[in-house]
């Protein structure tokens, strides 16, 4: 039912006139309204969530999206989608940090140009989408990858610091003003002024209305196209300044992803994906209901798979019922079809996961933030650390950084929020983590490092293996069973992360003794074994002699052996990296020569007995060294428990 009709029932029909002014107010103004009572749900489960550290997590936890949403705001009120700004942010930080930092640019230079950088690549989608005539899914899903490849090509695929007058970006001015918070307050104004002010702006709504009747009425649709794109250009790459500044770093995997939650944002906060409808204020209020989810179920200690479900759900029905909405259906405080609703049906499933997974002790909370839990090894280390959690009785918090630095920033920033007793940490980069590693430091917290160090902050211990020397060991053990002489295909991982890097050098410094051995193709898989699948079958078909293959873990080389067929184990020698149970099972199979086994459980299960001692102020070692084993046939059965 319209709006209008609600407003001429009489106070007997929808239960007066309180009820009447509340359900309009609900019906206009969904998404506050669910950021309203997303607020107070959590605020009502968790006691650590309405103090003022943590609502300053919050805006700067939103800030990046936000400023990315802003952006995308322009293109999506003129009917368009961009899916591009996620890899131009990264890309935009990636020019700042190597012209400022590799090539002694100013850095108010650098900055410029950072953000000419992100200008050119919305000209370049606008003049694709305007003039190529491509839609704008393709033409920015292209300049997608082309900027993230750039980023790789420019950092050589490792993260650049930043001049230290850039990191201030991300500092705090004096104790409770985020810079990030102040850049997105900004930025939201400058897009309220466009959209509601200026003649672009009304040109954008027009557009979006009806395109044809934009352009009959005298709108030069293709140049105000051409801005628009631009816009949210030069928006992504403020946004990957802020983000690098964060993280002390420009990291060229950075924001990936993140293009789908500022979608997300817009979509939430009140937009139409079909053009003509938009508002900056909405837009920031969808960034904010995606930061206040996510740092509420970080507090509640939900699973971290859960919380992707609980996060989806609210995206679908906030879409869902919007669209409700948009169609007239009757807002009354018996059918609530607005962004409250969404949150409530959010609430509900979160307390559902709630009851089911927080299953930790009453002993010391300590917090773990994995760098992905979408890989056998780091699942192993969580489950050793869950174990010895539960045998302890510590209350264990973990959280799936998903290969997202900010991602795991934002859960260091919660975990210090909570008042965590001790943090272990196995970072995603190890510059990136060093922030918010600093921040636990001040509040003095005490943190473990597991598997890779931290930069430039103060870890109580590091518990890990040696990626470079096992390197070194998968070089001495692939060239040993290839006789010492032939050519290898070497199959990398994600690039720019720590693991790859280590585990790269410390295989090209033991190739070094072995003149004989060539390395023919070197290709990324980033860590997965369907992409392992893919890259092998394809540098087979380039080089036919391959007779070893390298690869830096179990899953990719996994995906060799499945490309490789029967020639794998028998002409063409595989060594994988991690000792996973399938890895193991393929050494004994003989279908892998070797694995380098971590043992990660143990390195999970030392870091919590770790992470108890320094939380209990008991003195211990500034390094554990889990012991690296070549895994091979002969051995196998020794990894398989």
């Amino acid at each position: 039912m319209p709006t209008d009709t609600l407003r001429e029932q009489s106070p007997k029909q929808d239960g007066g006139g309180a009820g009447r002014t509340a359900a309009r107010l609900l019906g206009e103004n969904g998404a506050l309204a669910g950021l309203v009572i997303l607020v107070v749900a959590l605020a009502l489960l968790s006691g650590d969530f309405l103090t003022v550290d943590n609502l300053l997590n919050v805006g700067v936890q939103a800030a990046v999206v936000a400023i990315l949403a802003f952006g995308v705001t322009f293109v999506i009120v003129t009917g368009g989608i961009d899916l591009s700004v996620g890899a131009v942010a990264a890309l935009s930080a990636v020019v700042l940090a190597w012209t400022a930092t590799d090539h002694g640019v100013p850095w108010p230079i650098a900055l410029v140009l950072a953000i000419a950088v992100g200008v050119a690549a919305g000209l370049v989608n606008g003049v694709l989408i305007t003039y190529g005539k491509l839609p704008p899914f393709i033409a920015t899903l292209a300049m997608l990858g082309i900027a993230r490849g750039l980023a790789l090509v420019i950092s050589e695929g490792s993260p650049i610091a930043l001049p230290d007058a850039v990191t201030r970006l991300g500092d705090t001015i004096g104790s409770y003003l985020p810079v990030p918070v102040i850049v997105m307050a900004v930025m939201g104004l400058l897009t309220a002024l466009i959209l509601a002010r200026t003649y672009p702006g009304r040109a954008m709504y027009a557009i979006g209305g009806n395109e044809e009747a934009a352009r009959l009425s005298g709108i030069k649709v293709s140049r105000q196209k051409l801005l628009t794109y631009a816009l949210s250009g030069a928006f992504a790459a403020v946004a990957g300044i802020v983000l690098a500044a964060r993280l002390s770093s420009a990291q060229p995997q950075a924001a990936s992803g993140y293009e789908l939650d500022a979608i997300a944002a817009v979509v939430i906060g009140g937009a139409s994906l079909s053009g003509g409808k938009g508002k900056a204020f909405g837009t920031l209020v969808g960034a904010l209901i995606l930061a206040v989810l996510r740092n509420g179920l970080n507090l509640l200690s939900v699973n971290a798979f859960w919380q992707q479900v609980v996060i989806g759900v609210v995206i679908a029905l906030a879409v869902l019922l919007d669209t409700l909405r948009r169609r007239g259906t009757s807002f009354s405080p018996r059918t609530l079809y607005t962004g409250g609703g969404v949150v409530i049906a959010a609430i509900a499933a979160l307390a559902i996961a709630v009851s089911v997974n927080n299953t930790g002790g009453d002993g010391p909370k300590v917090g773990l933030s994995v760098s992905t839990l979408n890989n056998p090894f780091f699942v192993q280390l969580r489950q050793g650390a869950e174990a010895e959690a539960d045998r302890l009785g510590v209350d264990l918090t973990v959280g799936d950084a998903q290969n997202d630095a900010s991602q795991q920033a934002n859960q260091l920033q919660n975990f210090t929020t909570q008042g965590m007793k001790a943090i272990i940490v196995n970072p995603v980069d190890s510059a990136a983590a060093s922030p918010a590693v600093r921040a636990a430091n001040k509040a003095g917290i005490p943190v473990i490092a597991a598997d890779r160090g931290v930069d430039d902050a103060t870890i109580a211990q590091l518990v890990a293996s040696n990626n470079v020397a096992g390197g070194r060991d998968a070089a001495r053990t692939l060239a040993e069973a290839m006789g010492g002489k032939g050519e290898i295909a070497w199959i990398q991982g994600q690039a720019g992360t720590s693991a790859s890097r280590e585990r790269g050098q410390g295989f090209a410094e033991g190739l070094k003794a072995y003149p004989d051995i060539k390395v023919v193709a070197k290709q990324p898989a980033d860590f997965d074994r369907t992409k392992g699948l893919d890259v092998m079958t394809n540098l087979m078909q380039s080089n036919p002699g391959i007779t070893g293959v390298f690869a830096e873990n179990d899953e990719m080389a996994l995906g060799a052996v499945k490309a490789l067929g029967g020639r794998s184990g028998a002409q063409v020698k595989v060594v994988g990296f991690d000792g996973t149970p399938d890895g193991i099972k393929a050494v004994q199979e003989g279908t892998m020569t070797a694995s380098i086994a971590q043992q990660p459980r143990l390195l999970g299960r030392i870091a919590v007995q770790s992470a108890v001692k320094a939380a209990n102020g008991e003195k211990i070692g500034a390094t554990y060294a889990v012991p690296v084993k070549v895994a091979t046939k002969a051995n196998a059965s020794e990894f398989t428990s």
